[in-house]
């Protein structure tokens, strides 16, 4: 398997957007959650959270993204199975095992939770709720790019509720990083 250094490498490599970067690690962070609940390994989880996005700068199309992105992977020598992962969060992707289900739930997820964060006075992680975010999510101008439908598909694949496990899990994952995030406050 693929260390994290190496893949954090690849980070560093192909994107240049920090939010990007965040976002990344933000999708690392619960899809360590979720393997840690399923008792899966976290490593493997994380991994493909934190490359799920690593060349949308260089293929920035629903088209392009993230199938532009599987030969690089390959070539540095990540899994077919880790590949097949982050392929499976794309648009046309397939979703049958617990990683590839995860990984479409949560990603656009966290981008919800960091605007949330963002717009509060003390732009700290630690100062919402799930019911903060459950509030803006009936908000449809509000972080309108975030794809509200994923969310509700990704967790009713995962079988899982939104706002009882779902919505509070990512959360905590990302709190649980927060200085990581850069999002503990002004």
């Amino acid at each position: 398997m693929m260390e994290r250094e190496q893949a954090w490498a690849i980070v560093c490599e192909f994107v240049q957007s920090d939010s990007l970067r965040k976002h990344m690690l933000s999708v690392e962070f619960a899809m360590r959650a979720y393997a840690l609940h399923y008792g899966e390994d976290a490593d493997s989880w994380g991994l493909v959270g934190l490359l799920h996005d690593f060349d949308w700068e260089i293929h920035p199309t629903l088209e392009g993204h993230p199938m532009a992105g599987a030969p690089i992977l390959r070539e540095r020598g990540l899994g077919e199975d880790d590949i097949a992962a982050i392929l499976s969060h794309g648009p046309f992707g397939v979703r049958t095992t617990l990683r590839e289900k995860a990984l479409f739930a949560v990603d656009e997820l966290t981008g919800l939770i960091t605007a949330v964060t963002l717009v509060r006075p003390s732009k700290n992680i630690q100062d919402v709720e799930a019911r903060s975010i459950r509030k803006k999510w009936k908000d449809k101008t509000f972080a309108a790019g975030v794809n509200r439908e994923d969310v509700e598909q990704g967790a009713a694949a995962l079988a899982v509720d939104l706002w009882e496990f779902h919505v509070p899990l990512v959360l905590k994952a990302m709190q649980d990083r927060a200085a990581e995030l850069g999002l503990t406050g002004t």
